[in-house]
This record gives structure tokens, sequence and C-alpha cells, in this order.
């Protein structure tokens, strides 16, 4: 098997968010842990962008509407907050869209929804 595509880093942010988990549990909503999410990223010093807006080209033109990512870090990994029951396979193909839209190669979806919390890595 390969090298992970931003292992340390993806690790790293997982544990950030593992951290918020534990602190809030499940329940609130997805902006409410992209809320805890971003102080930990300020007070662990790590380069973010929160609600970074990507353009759609189709067919050469580009359309009105953006993709909106929860946060780009590091300008390379796209994080997607989901407060749900259980993270389903449309959310992984959705994440696959955002990542051709932005052009960047990895997305880290996570949940805050369970009772522990789940990602997945989504690679493009």
């Amino acid at each position: 098997m390969g090298d992970l595509k931003y292992k340390d880093e993806s690790y790293y942010i997982i544990g950030l968010c593992m951290d918020v988990h534990n602190e809030l549990g499940k329940g609130f909503s997805e902006i409410v842990y992209g809320d805890a999410l971003e102080l930990e990223l300020k007070s662990h010093s790590v380069p973010y962008s929160r609600e970074v807006r990507f353009t759609i080209d189709y067919k050469g033109e580009i359309l009105s509407h953006q993709y909106i990512a929860d946060f780009v870090i590091e300008d390379k990994i796209i994080v997607g907050i989901k407060a749900i029951e259980k993270l389903a396979k449309t959310h992984i193909k959705q994440t696959l869209n955002y990542l051709a839209a932005s052009k960047l190669r990895l997305g880290l979806l996570i949940n805050f929804g369970e009772d522990s919390l789940s990602y997945k890595r989504v690679v493009l």
C-alpha cells in the first residue's frame, strides 16, 4: 500500500476534530462544530480558510452558483463538516465533486453526529 496523501496533516486535523467532539458531543448543528473547529485551528496555528468559494465550470461556462467548502486547510485539504446520523455514499460522491471543482486532491469528510466522531478520507 502506498503512502497516504497528506498523512500527518490529515491525522492532525482529525485529532482536532476529535477534541471538538469530545468537548461538545453530538447533537449540535454543523455551524456550531465549525465554530469550535475554527477555534481549535486558530489555537494550534493551523493555516486555514473558512467558507471558501469555488466556481463550477460547465462546458466552458462558469455557473452562477458556487461550491462553498467548510474549510480549506493549508491550501491543500478540504474539510467538510456534517452533523448527521451516518455518512452515506452520496456524501463521498459530493466530496469528490468538490475536490474536482477546487482542483485539490484530498478531502476529509467529518461527521460529528454520531456517538463517536466518524470521518472519511476522500482522495481525487
